[in-house]
């Protein structure tokens, strides 16, 4: 089967070198059984066996053994994986499949040099804005601008739009109404548990988050303090690299993950949350990120201890029961890289179900991806666009008010959805209806 999956993908019997050798341990703990097939979205849909789990791991193995050279096909065939992880949950050998197709990217990355303009692109958004928070706001500024003038809801009414090139028009259609920049002041180095504190925990804010999902970070710091938790948020943290290594930028990745370890370094907290599910799952992976690093690797794992999802650090706690009515029903859907990734399930569900009125209906296959997978809803539209349609079809089935979900993907991608198809479904992160239970008790006469 080996030999034939590679003669099929590459058609190719090179020499090379492989860094993927360092991780050739991973790649033994594969059986072959093919319980991973039923879980893989990409396996579902096309029913190629080099879509596969499995099958990847045989191409990768195939190169590293210096079998195959890296061609067209096999590139293709590492770039259509969603890193959605969902194989490893599925697993019963418990592969590492998610840190073999992260480094066969970055090797990718090495090997085959991208175009002059790829280039460019790529650094712009990897290494230059993603890591900066004040770059990264003046380049949000024009959208911004198009927003507040109007302009969005006059292309998208009269169809202007559709005079775009397919890909910008797909990324214009993304594009949620922006929050208002004032509400990142009420996101202060120190915020106050409210009554007596009983932790004290820091806040990643994100990149992408802290100025598309502000209200976000906002709802969580509310919740945090509404629980007794002093928050702390560091004003030098950075982006943490999840984008740069699905996408093969390992480097960049590893160049941020030292700084935010640093940084959180100098604050004495006893957890430090994460409302990302993408973010959450790489934060706790630097370890693994920064391994034979002989100055970080050990502060990385301590760093990662610490890290907690808020859902998973609520669900730890005892939470303030003192909650509004909501009224609504609630559709959850899995974030791939907090249900596979992190392997938390249960605890959303938990929190929304505790919440007054509201009424937590099933949604079939709920831990199936959206398409979103950090930018494989740009880079690879046609198979993301399937995803989603998946997805809604069963939305539109379950008949909620809301869908919640934890990552900021999937609300983008949910949420664009559910508007190509004219429903008015909201689509909210958890903390943001815990929120909403907390601030209807304060709004009682």
């Amino acid at each position: 089967m080996t030999e034939q999956i590679v003669k099929m993908a590459t058609g190719s019997s090179a020499l090379p070198t492989s860094t993927l050798k360092q991780h050739y341990d991973k790649f033994l703990d594969c059986v072959h059984c093919g319980l991973c097939l039923p879980a893989c979205p990409t396996y579902d849909e096309l029913g190629l066996e080099m879509d596969s789990p499995r099958g990847r791991i045989h191409l990768m193995r195939a190169y590293a053994d210096g079998r195959i050279d890296m061609t067209d096909n096999y590139v293709h065939h590492i770039y259509q994986c969603l890193d959605c992880r969902a194989c490893e949950s599925a697993c019963p050998a418990g592969v590492s499949y998610g840190s073999l197709i992260e480094v066969a990217r970055a090797e990718i990355e090495k090997q085959r040099p991208r175009s002059a303009w790829e280039q460019r692109l790529r650094h712009l958004v990897f290494k230059t804005l993603l890591p900066s928070a004040g770059k990264l706001s003046l380049a949000f500024l024009p959208l911004r601008i198009y927003q507040s003038l109007g302009m969005q809801k006059l292309v998208r009414r009269s169809g202007l739009a559709n005079l775009l090139p397919k890909q910008l028009r797909d990324m214009e259609s993304m594009m949620p109404r922006l929050p208002s920049r004032s509400l990142k002041g009420k996101l202060k180095p120190v915020i106050p548990a409210r009554g007596e504190r009983k932790y004290r925990v820091g806040l990643i804010t994100g990149c992408v988050m802290n100025e598309m999902f502000t209200h976000i970070n906002v709802a969580t710091v509310n919740v945090l303090t509404e629980n007794g938790c002093e928050v702390v948020i560091p004003e030098m943290q950075t982006c943490c690299g999840a984008l740069q290594v699905h996408s093969g930028e390992r480097e960049t990745a590893e160049m941020l993950a030292r700084k935010n370890i640093e940084v959180f370094e100098t604050i004495d907290v006893d957890a430090v949350i994460i409302n990302s599910a993408g973010c959450g799952a790489l934060l706790k992976e630097y370890g693994e990120l920064l391994e034979g690093d002989p100055i970080y690797q050990g502060r990385a794992q301590t760093f990662s201890n610490k890290v907690k999802d808020i859902h998973e650090f609520l669900a730890e706690i005892p939470i303030n029961e003192n909650m509004g009515e909501c009224n609504v029903r609630v559709a959850y859907h899995d974030a791939c890289h907090l249900v596979h990734g992190q392997q938390i399930r249960e605890q959303p569900r938990s929190l929304l179900g505790r919440i007054p009125g509201v009424e937590l209906v099933d949604l079939e296959e709920s831990d199936w991806c959206c398409g979103s997978a950090g930018i494989y809803n740009i880079t690879h539209p046609e198979m993301a666009t399937r995803l989603l349609n998946r997805k809604i079809k069963h939305v539109k089935k379950a008949k909620p008010d809301i869908v919640a979900t934890g990552n900021p993907g999937c609300l983008l991608q949910i949420q664009n959805g559910l508007r190509q198809e004219g429903k008015e479904i909201e689509v909210l992160h958890p903390v943001e209806l815990l929120d909403r239970a907390y601030q209807a008790v304060k709004k009682k006469p």
